[in-house]
């Protein structure tokens, strides 16, 4: 229980939550899913935005750090603090409610700690779409997405978790509350507050609840897996797909053969597509309105596609089950990555045209530190690449141990000179603050340690996440 704090503070927070808000320190709150950080401090799960003004109040009062804490699936760290003052870890777990939701505007309201998938479920039930999908969706909440602005498979189409909010709820560092839940899809009062919060992984203020967007649900969806000769040839696939079925094109996910090489590997069991794996493929999502037909799409795609030399091979789903089964293959690729173990992750985005020089210059850029293997898949529509680097058979993680931060420099200064970003959609957290500080403008730095000290001036909120401490 609460062991790690100031017994004053303890007895503060005691006497203004109830019995419920107080929960056991375990590995779920302490340790990250690829076991490289490990946090500790004591666990508050408040049940209302004015509890959490409690908390926060309380820990001002008593100079204690705060980590917000959502559904613990980040992979940056940002959930974590290991190191200095032994912070509260402030749960959102029992804030799960749908306060609101209005088909007739497609705005939902949900409180911070709603998982996604119960986002998503309570969406479908009212005839709308939350486009928001994530492999984490099951157990990511709503607060720990928006504080990350994360992306997931249909950028492409409805953009990140910032492209989804309309408005948020937050308590501020001093425990005062921001009622900024607007329905509105136009107000121009000075200062977006709501997008400098979206992103800011708990720097600035705790997300209590939003205001999200949702949409039509397609009156038909399709999926494909084509095989492709080359980056560039997905490219190119892209272009055609978009000129065919403009903004029908849900998701465009590419594929290195490798994925499918580690699923044979180690799993997860799923049925792939081809008898033999391409060396490149495109996983294709539609979502047409009535009257067009997905399929019919999907075939004239690939015909064109094949006419021109952009794809050899192809699968169309023909039922939902088969559009799972596609789809399970991508989804799986983490899971076969973390089952493998990885030598260094990295998460990336260079702008779209330029995918296809990245993938040819990066394994130069590895070669001058050792021998790998590499796992390239990601979201080719909006430029960001799951670039994951592995041993090679035989040999395991550890055995690179010494050679890892090389690797990430590699990658990252490629990555660098191509105008792109070293964290596309997982955050910066605290494994990419020194990276921040390399690659970041020295005047976008500034201005932003300005607002973090004008909000947080304590530095109480998440300290060591996107910023040194």
């Amino acid at each position: 229980m609460l062991n790690d704090a100031d017994d004053a503070l303890i007895a503060r927070l005691r006497a203004v939550l109830p019995p419920a808000a107080f929960r056991e320190t375990t590995e779920h709150y302490t340790r990250e899913s690829r076991d490289r950080w490990r946090g500790r401090g004591p666990v508050v799960a408040p049940g209302s935005t004015s509890e959490v003004a409690e908390v926060m109040r309380a820990c001002a009062g008593a100079r204690v750090p705060v980590v917000p804490f959502g559904g613990g699936t980040g992979l940056v760290g940002g959930q974590l603090k290991g190191e200095g003052a032994v912070p509260v870890i402030l749960s959102l777990e029992r804030m799960t409610a749908i306060r609101d939701l209005r088909p007739e505007e497609n705005v939902l309201v949900a409180e911070a700690g709603a998982v996604l998938a119960d986002v998503q479920a309570a969406a479908e039930a009212a005839g709308r779409l939350f486009p928001l999908s994530l492999a984490s969706e099951g157990s990511a909440r709503i607060g720990g997405l928006l504080s990350t602005n994360a992306g997931g498979i249909n950028v492409i189409r409805y953009g990140t978790a910032r492209a989804l909010c309309l408005g948020l709820e937050v308590v501020t560092a001093g425990g005062a509350v921001w009622n900024g839940l607007s329905r509105l899809r136009k107000d121009n009062t000075g200062y977006d507050l709501r997008d400098l919060m979206i992103g800011s992984e708990g720097t600035l203020g705790i997300i209590t609840a939003a205001s999200l967007r949702l949409f039509p649900r397609p009156a038909a969806e399709g999926t494909a897996m084509l095989a492709v000769p080359s980056p560039e040839a997905a490219l190119r696939l892209l272009a055609l797909a978009q000129g065919q079925v403009g903004e029908g094109i849900s998701a465009f996910e590419l594929i290195h053969r490798q994925g499918f090489a580690f699923l044979e590997e180690v799993g997860p069991e799923v049925t792939l597509p081809f008898a033999e794996a391409p060396d490149w493929s495109v996983l294709i999502d539609l979502g047409l309105p009535a009257g067009l037909s997905p399929d019919a799409a999907l075939e004239a795609l690939f015909e064109a596609a094949a006419e021109q030399g952009l794809a050899t091979d192809g699968v169309i789903a023909r039922s939902e089950a088969q559009r799972r089964a596609l789809w399970a293959v991508r989804e799986s690729i983490p899971e076969a990555n973390r089952r493998i173990g990885s030598v260094s992750s990295h998460d990336i985005s260079v702008p779209v045209g330029a995918v296809p020089a990245f993938i040819a210059a990066a394994p130069g850029r590895l070669a001058e530190v050792g021998e790998f293997r590499v796992n390239c898949f990601g979201h080719l529509g909006d430029g960001n690449l799951h670039y994951n680097v592995f041993p090679l058979p035989g040999k395991t993680r550890e055995d690179h141990a010494g050679q890892r931060e090389a690797v990430k420099r590699a990658i990252h200064d490629l990555v660098h000179e191509m105008g792109g970003s070293v964290s596309a959609e997982h955050g910066v957290g605290r494994l990419k603050v020194g990276d921040l500080a390399r690659y970041g403008d020295p005047e976008k730095l500034r201005m932003m340690r300005a607002i973090k000290t004008a909000l947080d001036p304590l530095g109480l909120l998440n300290p060591g996440a996107v910023l040194p401490e």
